[in-house]
Order: C-alpha cells, then structure tokens, then sequence
C-alpha cells in the first residue's frame, strides 16, 4: 500500500473535512485490512523538548525528550488502532494494575497517593520502609522490536492482522531531527517506539509489564509512571538487615531484566531512602 506524502495543515483539512471523511475513511480502513501502514505515515520529525527549561541544561543532549511529529493521517490510523487494542486490554485485565501512565482515570498523582498510603500505613503499625526510586536512560529509544513482538504474542495474546499492523508500525521507521529551523539527514530506526504517538507509550507499558513480577518475587511492592518506578519494602525496624537483602537482591532482578530487555538504568536519578516515624 503506497500513499503520497503530503504536507496539509490540520485546520485546512479541518475545514475540508465534509469533502476528505471518505477519504481517510478508506485510507484507516485499508491499513486495518492489509495489515500494514503506510510509508508516508512512518516517518517522523524530531523536536528536541528541553526537560528543564535552565540554559545550562538545555545545552546537555540527554536534558532533551526526543518528541515525534507525524502526519496528520498516521495519527487518525494509529488513534484507531490504539482504542481497539485499549477495548482488548481492558476487557481481558491485561493492563498492568501498578501502571498509571497513559491510562485513563491514571495520573502521577494516582502514584503519588498510592505509595504515600503504603508508608504511613506501615508507619502507623510500627514499620519502616525502603523506598528505592528508579528511572531507565532513553527508554522508549531502547525497546527491542523482536522482543516486544514476542512479548505481545505469548503474554497478550495478540496475532494475527493485528499482531502483523503492529509489526508494520515497528518496524522500517525513518526519522529526522529539526533543530534551529534545520532538518537533519534521513535516518531509519532498527530499535525504539516514538514518544509523541499515541501507540508508543502504551506498547512500552506492555514492553515493560514483566517488571513488576520480578519486583513481587523478591518481595516488594512496585508502582510506575512511564519508566518511573518506585520499589519498595516496609517491615520492623528490628528487621532492617533481612529487607536490606530483600531490596539488594530486587535490584539485581531487576538489573538482570533491563539488560537482558536491552534497558539501561539511569544511576544518576535512582535514588534509595529510608522512612518511618
């Protein structure tokens, strides 16, 4: 299937929108039955979003989030597919519970409020918790496509066309970055899901959903937001070596399957604390 890359503003398609609804109609519904997305609606512009808004900071290259623009049609296909694949998840209590990123009725507060609770609910019975803070370099710029292929197949039960259309929106992507009105050579992707697409963030919550079965073997409690993950572990003050253990062997679970999930811990911003009464 080969669309025409056209470049149109979206209020000008907007306003045009009675005379182009059929036609997009058809483009969405012949990605949906062939499987596969166009091209066109696979590339993308990169604009760099200072994390922090200091001069300094902006002058460092990972103080960036690497933010994707694309095509108004690609948008239109993928929002279809994503609340298909939504409906699917939900339906089949297969979204991950400790997960409050891009969910509906989810936000950083949900986080906020949850692990806040655990603490002084376990301070109220006389306990202190080990709370371990941890963040992933460039995460969504890592996820293996084999391995997030599979992962969507044997623990999600997607396949068929559907598991095929992901496929097609994974892989043979091409991007360029746009940086002082200057737009950069082409490139394509071998690894990595877009940040700025509706479909990236929620396949990384799938990419990502093991974590916190390797979180519970050791014992602890996990709650994310995106690749923000809060671990963590409460018990009597007189038992402080034993959870020690418990924590140092989460961490290295945990290290084990970012690595062997080709992730990388970010060890500037993981942070570890003790608190109680």
């Amino acid at each position: 299937m080969h669309f025409r890359h056209t470049c149109l503003l979206t209020f000008l398609l907007k306003e045009s929108l009675d005379v182009l609804l059929t036609y997009i109609m058809v483009m969405v519904n012949t990605s949906l039955l062939e499987s596969s997305l166009p091209e066109s609606a696979k590339h993308a512009i990169i604009t760099p979003i200072p994390k922090k808004q200091s001069a300094r900071d902006a002058r460092e290259l990972k103080n960036h989030r690497p933010v994707s623009n694309e095509t108004f049609i690609s948008k239109v296909i993928v929002r279809v597919v994503v609340e298909q694949l939504i409906k699917y998840l939900h339906e089949n209590g297969l979204l991950p519970l400790l997960q409050s990123a891009y969910r509906h009725s989810h936000s950083t507060e949900i986080v906020l409020l949850r692990v806040l609770s655990d603490i002084i609910a376990a301070a109220d019975c006389q306990e202190v918790t080990l709370l371990s803070l941890l963040d992933l370099s460039i995460a969504f710029d890592c996820v293996d496509h084999d391995i997030l292929i599979s992962r969507l197949q044997n623990s999600f039960g997607i396949c068929g066309s559907v598991l095929s259309w992901l496929e097609s929106f994974l892989t043979d992507r091409t991007q360029q970055v746009c940086y002082g009105a200057t737009l950069s050579a082409v490139v394509q992707l071998c690894f990595g899901i877009p940040q700025g697409s509706v479909l990236g963030p929620l396949l990384f919550l799938l990419y990502t959903a093991e974590l916190f079965d390797v979180i519970a073997s050791s014992g602890l409690v996990g709650h994310s937001y995106a690749d923000d993950t809060q671990a963590y572990i409460s018990a009597a003050a007189k038992s402080a070596d034993i959870v020690v253990d418990c924590f140092i062997s989460c961490v290295e679970r945990i290290e084990a399957w970012i690595s062997s999930n080709c992730l990388k811990m970010n060890a500037d911003k993981t942070q570890i604390i003790w608190l109680g009464t």
